[in-house]
Order: structure tokens, then C-alpha cells, then sequence
């Protein structure tokens, strides 16, 4: 089934890593004993929230447009923000222009931070069809190329150089965890993880309010997205190419309430003194909630620190 979908495997990602070294930050792995006291493990966070554009996105988007073909002059795609960011930034450094399909919902430091790399927002409703409807529209208008979100060889391979990262640097690791959203990220962290360290686990972790992902894992198809949750970035439900990756690599999907990702936030804050996004907070939550992670070393990949601080400072003091 994997091999029909053209997944990507360990030499695509380490390829990857060849192609985005001094373009993008490996960034650091922090430890945090007050949190390693409450989860009742050993945690090592990767922490992509200082990633250029503030996101893991940012590996994938560079790993794509970089095998573009040069006659490419322009992209697209659709985004509720950290991967339209991404796309616009590394649209800016390879010289091409980006338009970035968002849900007139989206956070505004998202929407301005688009716009920050250069990329032109077109607006659409928030929901999936609409969002296709429009990038389809777009690039009939332009004559882009569209760059998806997280469904696409490319991209996968470019979000598992974060893992293959994480793995070198910390050894002996019993599992892993990532938010999932369109699944880009924990499936590259699958494959990197059965390429490297197959007995290691990997778990995806997701809210309670937008469980597509979990009902997918137990259902055996891709289930729809239906989503009222503060982890605006994981809003999107997988594709086919990251459904198989979860399917083939991932041990389960931990899911946890809203009420857990603003505490896992508030945790992080106060005890790492990093700013991290409610999508990320969702791995946190997930290791500080399942008793399956106690006694273990697990690596978390904090995917982005990109937070509307006046909607934080709301729930926060709620």
C-alpha cells in the first residue's frame, strides 16, 4: 500500500537534510526537570518554534520549492497559516512569487506573517471545499504551482528532517510524539523512526475537538475533519499519502481536551520560559496526560511558536 503511494522513505529524508542544510536552523533540543517531575519521564523537546518563519513548515516548503523545475515562477496553496508562511518564505529565497489561500478565520499574526515573506493572502470561507475552490481558481488565474500543505513526497521528507535531527542528537529515545493535523510531520517522524530506531515508538497526539485523525487511525479510512479547537493548526485532515505513513509507523493517536492544551501551555511557559502555539502544546499535553510515556525518554517535536498572544492571554486567564 506504502509503496503504491510513493511514500517517501530514510535516504529521501536524509537527502532533504542535504538540501536544507544553511538554509534552515537545526534547531535546539531543550530538557526541563520540572516537567520531566510531572510527566513522570525523561523529555527532550525539539523545538521547532525557532525554526525560520517559527514552524516546522519551514523544512518542508524549502525541501519543495527547492526541487521545483526552474521555469517555476510562481506558487500556491492553501493554509491557516504556518504553512503558508513557510511556502511564502521559501518562495522569497528561491525568487518567486507565493499566493497563499486562507480562511478568512485565521489568526492574524498567521495572516501577517504571509504577508511578512511577501505572499499575497486570497481570503476564502473557512472550510476545506472552499479552500480547494479558491486555490483552484488561483492558480488557473496565475499559472502557479501548487505546493500542498502536507500530503506530497516533498513535503514529508522535508518535515522528517526534524526527527532525523532529534535522533542524532538524543540516543536511547522510547518513543516519540507529534501534533498531527494533515499528518506531514508525525509521518516523517515514522519514517525516519523505522529507518533508524524501529523499535522505538511513535505517536501522534491530537485534540479531543478535532479527532479526525484517531478516528481514521481505528477506522481503517480517512475520516472528515470536524474542528472547534484552539489548535488552529491542526485543523486539516490527513491525505492519502500521510494516512498510509500513520497507518505503517505510528503506534496511536493520544488525544487530549482543550482544558489539557491551555494547562500544557501554561506548563511550558512557566517552567521552560518558551513561547510555544496551542498545536504544539497538544504533544505536551498528550506526554503529561498517557501513562504509557512514565518511566521513558521520549522526544517531543514542539512544532511552532507562532501564537495570537491577545487569544492566549484570554484563555490563559480563563
Amino acid at each position: 500500500m506504502t509503496d503504491d503511494l510513493n511514500l517517501p522513505g530514510l535516504e529521501d529524508v536524509r537527502a532533504a537534510a542535504g538540501r536544507l542544510a544553511g538554509r534552515v536552523h537545526r534547531t535546539p533540543v531543550l530538557t526541563c526537570a520540572a516537567v520531566d517531575g510531572l510527566a513522570g519521564a525523561t523529555v527532550f523537546f525539539k523545538c521547532e518554534n525557532f525554526q525560520k518563519t517559527g514552524a516546522f513548515k519551514f523544512r518542508g516548503a524549502t525541501n519543495a520549492v527547492r526541487l521545483l523545475a526552474d521555469s517555476v515562477e510562481a506558487v500556491a496553496t492553501h493554509s491557516s497559516g504556518n504553512h503558508g508562511a513557510a511556502l511564502a518564505a521559501a518562495a522569497r529565497e528561491r525568487g518567486v512569487a507565493a499566493h497563499i489561500v486562507m480562511p478568512e478565520n485565521a489568526a492574524a499574526v498567521k495572516r501577517a506573517a504571509v504577508e511578512h515573506y511577501g505572499g499575497r493572502v486570497v481570503a476564502c470561507e473557512p472550510t476545506l471545499a472552499a479552500r480547494e475552490l479558491v486555490l483552484e481558481r488561483v492558480v488557473a488565474e496565475t499559472g502557479a504551482v501548487f505546493v500542498p500543505p502536507f500530503n506530497h513526497r516533498h513535503i514529508i521528507a522535508g518535515q522528517g528532517t526534524a526527527a532525523l535531527e532529534l535522533l542524532e542528537e538524543v540516543e536511547d529515545l522510547d518513543a516519540t510524539v507529534a501534533p498531527v493535523g494533515g499528518g506531514g510531520l508525525v509521518s516523517g517522524m515514522g519514517i525516519v523512526a523505522a529507518g533508524l530506531r524501529p523499535g522505538m515508538e511513535v505517536f501522534a497526539a491530537e485534540p479531543e475537538q478535532a479527532d479526525d485523525a484517531a478516528r481514521s487511525f481505528r477506522s481503517g479510512k480517512i475520516e472528515p475533519a470536524n474542528s472547534n479547537t484552539i489548535a488552529d493548526g491542526l485543523l486539516t485532515s490527513l491525505g492519502p499519502l500521510t494516512f498510509a505513513a500513520i497507518r505503517a509507523h505510528v503506534s496511536d493517536v493520544v488525544t487530549v481536551s482543550e482544558a489539557e492544551i491551555v494547562a500544557a501551555l501554561r506548563v511550558t511557559w512557566e517552567r521552560m520560559k518558551i513561547v510555544i502555539e496551542p498545536s504544539s502544546a497538544v504533544a505536551v499535553a498528550a506526554v503529561l496526560k498517557d501513562a504509557r510515556f512514565k518511566g521513558r525518554r521520549v522526544g517531543v517535536i514542539v512544532s511552532g511558536g507562532n501564537v495570537d498572544l491577545d487569544q492566549l492571554a484570554r484563555l490563559l486567564g480563563e
